[in-house]
C-alpha cells in the first residue's frame, strides 16, 4: 500500500484526503476510492483537468508513495487574456496620469 492525497479546491474551501491506496494504484483509481466525487457531484473526470503536484497528470498515471493529486476546476476566464486586458488598461492609466501631470 502506499500513501495519497487527494485534493479539490473550491473559492472558500480545499478538502485534501489522505487515503492509502494499493502499489500501482492510477489517478483515476485513487479519485474513485477518496470518495471526493461522491462530496463534489460537479466533478466531472472527462472534463476537469488532473494533476499530481500541480502538474497535469491523466488519469491512467501510476502514482507513488506521497503523491498528491489534484483535480482542477474549469477556468471562468482566459488567464492570457484577462493579462492582456490587464496590460491595456494599465497602459491607459499610466499614459491618462502622465498627461495629466504635464498639465498641471
Amino acid at each position: 500500500m502506499i500513501s495519497v492525497e487527494v485534493i479539490y479546491a473550491l473559492p472558500t474551501q480545499q478538502t485534501p484526503i489522505r487515503l492509502d491506496v494499493p502499489e500501482g494504484a492510477t489517478v483515476q483509481q485513487a479519485i474513485e476510492l477518496s470518495g471526493v466525487l461522491e462530496q463534489f457531484p460537479e466533478i466531472d473526470l472527462s472534463r476537469n483537468k488532473l494533476g499530481i503536484y500541480a502538474r497535469l497528470a491523466k488519469p491512467e498515471t501510476v502514482l507513488r508513495d506521497r503523491d498528491r493529486v489534484e483535480i482542477y476546476r474549469p477556468l471562468i476566464a482566459d488567464p492570457k487574456e484577462v493579462r492582456k486586458k490587464r496590460a491595456e488598461e494599465g497602459k491607459v492609466m499610466k499614459k491618462g496620469a502622465g498627461e495629466q501631470a504635464l498639465s498641471e
